[in-house]
């Protein structure tokens, strides 16, 4: 019990700021009358109607949010496996072969330098307007923290556990599931945490260039209908997802890496 005390007043303690900020918000814009930044009360109420208020039998979930919250999300999700997938992969086997560094390096610093949103117009050409140009926009944005973090975690594993793996007669693939992948664990998990807000954004981007569905979409929509509380309210759905996915993310890499050493 005493516990549950100490963790609600350290949340109360961090959190403060948050009402306070929503207050003044709320104070500023009716005073001022600000067209263009609704009240926090005003945001919530569209947020509510355009994306919660459906029957209890679907979540609660209206026809907007079935129709624009789910594909993005599930955009989001491929794009981002996908991006991981090959960012690992392609980031230990540079970071564990000197020689294909040395060729792929420069090609992955020009690769990371290009702005992923300048690339879109050659997405659209490849790909046309739909779900595999997003796909792709999120999978180049995405990959690259994962690649360079795996490679940077891959290439400086402690030689004493490669010696370890070695005098008890490892082959090469298990050296690489019992050593190499654990010991590069927090570097991968450092690029996964940074591919999550990525992959948001560029979610979001592609579909601001090339959808017809879509919270980006649909946020594009009520701007270009002077809509200002629904594009406000698909702002606020945007930040509450990244914050989400963020959270869950960290209580997923505090469980996988709770054993290794530079946890403690």
């Amino acid at each position: 019990m005493r516990g549950l005390l100490i963790r609600v007043r350290g949340l109360l303690i961090r959190s403060w700021i948050v009402p306070v900020a929503l207050v003044a918000w709320e104070l500023l814009t009716r005073w001022a009358g600000a067209v263009y930044f609704p009240p926090p009360s005003v945001i919530v109420t569209r947020l509510h109607e355009m994306w919660l208020s459906g029957p209890a039998t679907r979540l609660f979930l209206t026809d907007d949010a079935l129709g624009n919250v789910l594909p993005s999300l599930g955009r989001l999700a491929l794009g981002w496996g996908a991006a991981c997938l090959a960012g690992v992969v392609a980031g230990v086997a540079v970071g564990r072969s000197v020689r294909l560094s040395e060729y792929a390096g420069p090609l992955i610093q020009l690769g990371r330098s290009v702005p992923p949103p300048t690339l879109l117009p050659i997405f659209l050409l490849l790909f046309g307007v739909g779900a595999p140009m997003q796909v792709a926009a999120i999978v180049f944005g995405v990959m690259w923290p994962v690649l360079i973090n795996s490679a940077d975690g891959a290439r400086h594993v402690d030689r004493g556990y490669l010696e370890a793996a070695q005098v008890f007669g490892l082959d090469r693939g298990r050296r690489l599931l019992l050593v190499i992948l654990p010991a590069a664990a927090p570097k991968i998990f450092a690029g996964l945490r940074l591919s999550v807000s990525l992959a948001l954004i560029m979610m979001i981007v592609s579909e601001l260039v090339g959808s017809t569905e879509g919270i980006g979409y649909r946020m594009l929509v009520a701007q270009s209908e002077l809509d200002i509380p629904s594009m406000w309210s698909a702002i606020t759905l945007i930040g509450l997802l990244g914050y989400g996915l963020n959270t869950a993310f960290l209580r997923v890499e505090r469980r996988v890496l709770a054993w290794h050493p530079a946890r403690g």
